[in-house]
């Protein structure tokens, strides 16, 4: 799976885009710390309930906090976080939740080590892995999602029981590592993300903004 720097990097990125007036340091922090937040799930596999990649990777756990978060501010007569924190608290809320949705939990479902989307009521890892092209002779062709017995099934690389996520935590050859930046693409993610925030802020200054 992407090292957790790469992470971090999408959710600047997004935070970046999506921010808007609310921009700042402590936004930013937030919004990056959502990011990174569903790695941490490799914690459990230490006191044998789930593992990488399954607890905190879970779609329920962004689908849980867009609801509650859609009750708050737009069903409730009298929003607690619009109240406590205006505006900007809601806008960091929902920048927050894209960021752990996509970058926490979807680039990791784009890699050969997967995501158990469903835990815990599947303990099954998924993985959104195959190519998309153009041909002359067959014209598209996808192989990320497949048709099989009447469903849309996604590449499947184990269960909790059969398929181990490497993290420092739960090493696979013995050897604990710290992976910051593992392939061309992800270090130009970092880098952009790293360029980004400067020229953010340039930005904002210009426009009589600020941190």
């Amino acid at each position: 799976m992407p090292p957790t720097a790469v992470a971090v990097a999408v959710g600047v990125l997004i935070a970046v885009a999506l921010l808007g007036p609310a921009f700042d340091r402590r936004a930013v922090a937030i919004v990056a710390a959502a990011a990174a937040l569903p790695d941490l799930d490799a914690v459990f596999s230490l006191v044998a309930v789930g593992g990488p990649n399954a607890v905190l990777h879970t779609i329920f756990v962004p689908i849980g906090a867009a609801t509650l978060l859609y009750y708050d501010t737009t069903i409730r007569e009298q929003s607690w976080l619009a109240d406590r924190y205006g505006w900007y608290g809601v806008r960091v809320a929902w920048v927050a939740v894209a960021a752990y949705a996509v970058a926490g939990i979807g680039l990791d479902a784009f890699s050969t080590d997967g995501v158990a989307l469903l835990y815990p009521f599947s303990d099954r890892y998924y993985s959104v892995f195959g190519s998309f092209l153009l041909s002359t002779q067959e014209g598209v062709i996808q192989t990320y999602v497949t048709w099989d017995e009447g469903w849309f099934q996604l590449t499947s690389p184990g269960t909790l029981e059969t398929h181990t996520v490497e993290s420092p935590l739960t090493p696979t050859d013995g050897e604990r590592r710290i992976r910051l930046v593992e392939a061309g693409w992800q270090a130009v993610i970092v880098a952009t993300a790293i360029a980004a925030l400067p020229a953010k802020l340039l930005v904002e200054r210009r426009d009589g903004g600020g941190w």
